[in-house]
């Protein structure tokens, strides 16, 4: 059973400020079936209005209106972009800021949403991470632009996702992602069991940023098991999750 989860990422000086988080799942919202109630995402069909309450109903639990939160327009790659001030950003599956008081939010509803932060240095980020994203390394570029705006100490929050058991694939795609990644990663993410290939997208997400010297905490749960999680590849119809980071 998912619960929603939120928390702080603390400094490793004592004084300086924290980032804020929060995970959602599908309660505590006011979107109807199939998209009830906490859909955060306006491109599944659901009533626009429904939305904009969730997600500002979201971003209140971070002490933000809606206008001071970033949304990406994920597309299963690894672009990440720099972000001052609210908005929805098209194209690109990260979302990096040195702006206090701006959130960032990512989207997902099987795949793997995530925060990041070091609030010594003052930088904070949010990516979406599916298989594609895997391969393509968006986690590895999230934490790259980071270090580029003067983080060091990377900490992750890393939302749930679909688990391997409930996310058997096509040979040829675990083959493709074992191509683009390290052997730890590709070991961690690429499993067959009984003839069958599945992937585990989270664990994959935990190896990488293991490799990139980044300490990581697990929001535990499937996403395909639990009814309080919207999940694609159960439903096909249905809303996103999402999980907001500020500063």
């Amino acid at each position: 059973m998912f619960e929603p989860a939120a928390g702080l990422i603390g400094p490793t000086t004592p004084g300086m400020p924290t980032a804020r988080w929060v995970a959602s799942g599908r309660p505590g919202g006011v979107s109807t079936s199939p998209y009830s109630s906490m859909n955060l995402a306006d491109y599944v069909g659901d009533d626009e209005g429904s939305v904009r309450e969730n997600r500002q109903r979201l971003a209140a639990r971070v002490d933000l209106t809606l206008a001071d939160v970033a949304i990406m327009g994920a597309v299963h790659g690894s672009e990440v972009a720099i972000v001052t001030q609210g908005g929805f950003m098209p194209g690109v599956d990260a979302l990096v800021t040195r702006s206090r008081g701006v959130g960032l939010l990512a989207l997902a509803a099987d795949c793997v949403p995530l925060v990041l932060a070091d609030v010594d240095a003052g930088v904070v980020a949010a990516a979406h991470c599916g298989w594609r994203g895997l391969a393509s390394g968006v986690v590895a570029a999230t934490v790259a632009t980071m270090r580029s705006a003067g983080a060091s100490r990377i900490q992750a929050v890393v939302g749930p996702s679909i688990c391997a058991r409930c996310y058997p694939v096509p040979a040829e795609r675990a083959a493709l992602i074992g191509e683009q990644v390290s052997d730890p990663v590709r070991l961690a993410s690429c499993l067959v069991h009984d003839g069958i290939t599945f992937v585990d997208v989270g664990a994959g997400v935990l190896a990488q940023l293991a490799e990139l010297g980044a300490q990581a905490t697990v929001i535990p749960g499937c996403t395909a098991e639990s009814s309080e999680l919207f999940s694609y590849r159960r439903d096909q119809v249905t809303g996103r999750q999402g999980m907001v980071i500020v500063q």
